[in-house]
């Protein structure tokens, strides 16, 4: 059911999601990046608003995305009802219910794709960007051995300019882990270098946006 509401939506939902964002997507490498994801993988991008989770649903239109969501969104009775039918991932921020982790690793180990917002919540104004991301990405990445890709999105969003989105290389998150740390200090590490992975592709995504205006 959760394939087929995602298909329902994504057909139905493309002229104005069209209107709407008008996307448009780039790739750190055309050789490596594609919207076209194959296998189970991670998806972690910045936050900018509660309409980031529309935009990557149409720019990764052939994959079933299963996002992290928190639990304020699900107390709206009909926006709760629309992410449960979607296959949202609940997770509790005020709790000690780490039921997110075990679900997110059960939908990739059947070769899904989870998307995550490692900063938790929506940075305020005036905050640092992107927030310091908490750990859960990372910890789940290594324990399920899949690919990360990292996407940023400018948020720009109902508005006349539109919408950017860029795609960066997949990492793998093994790679960025050290052995010799204690776990806890490991995740914190690799958390970090996740941050700035999404840190330069918010520059190049910049950047390609200076070039469009010259």
């Amino acid at each position: 059911m959760i394939r087929f509401w995602n298909a329902f939506v994504k057909i139905t939902g493309w002229p104005t999601q069209f209107f709407c964002f008008r996307t448009k997507v780039y790739y750190e490498n055309a050789s490596t990046c594609s919207r076209r994801i194959k296998g189970p993988a991670i998806i972690i991008s910045n936050h900018t608003s509660v309409f980031d989770y529309a935009v990557y649903l149409f720019v990764f239109f052939s994959r079933t995305l299963r996002f992290q969501m928190a639990e304020v969104l699900y107390k709206k009775r009909l926006l709760g009802w629309f992410l449960r039918r979607m296959g949202g991932i609940y997770v509790d921020r005020e709790g000690f219910d780490f039921g997110f982790v075990t679900r997110s690793e059960e939908i990739l180990r059947r070769g899904g794709v989870v998307g995550i917002f490692p900063e938790s919540r929506i940075p305020k104004p005036g905050e640092e960007r992107p927030l310091e991301f908490k750990t859960s990405a990372a910890y789940i990445a290594l324990r399920a051995g899949v690919p990360v890709i990292p996407a940023v999105t400018d948020g720009s969003y109902f508005k006349k300019s539109r919408a950017r989105v860029m795609i960066g290389e997949p990492i793998n998150v093994g790679d960025l882990s050290d052995p010799s740390l204690k776990e806890k200090e490991d995740l914190k590490n690799v958390s970090a270098k996740l941050r700035e992975r999404i840190i330069e592709l918010e520059k190049k995504l910049y950047e390609e946006g200076e070039k469009s205006k010259s």
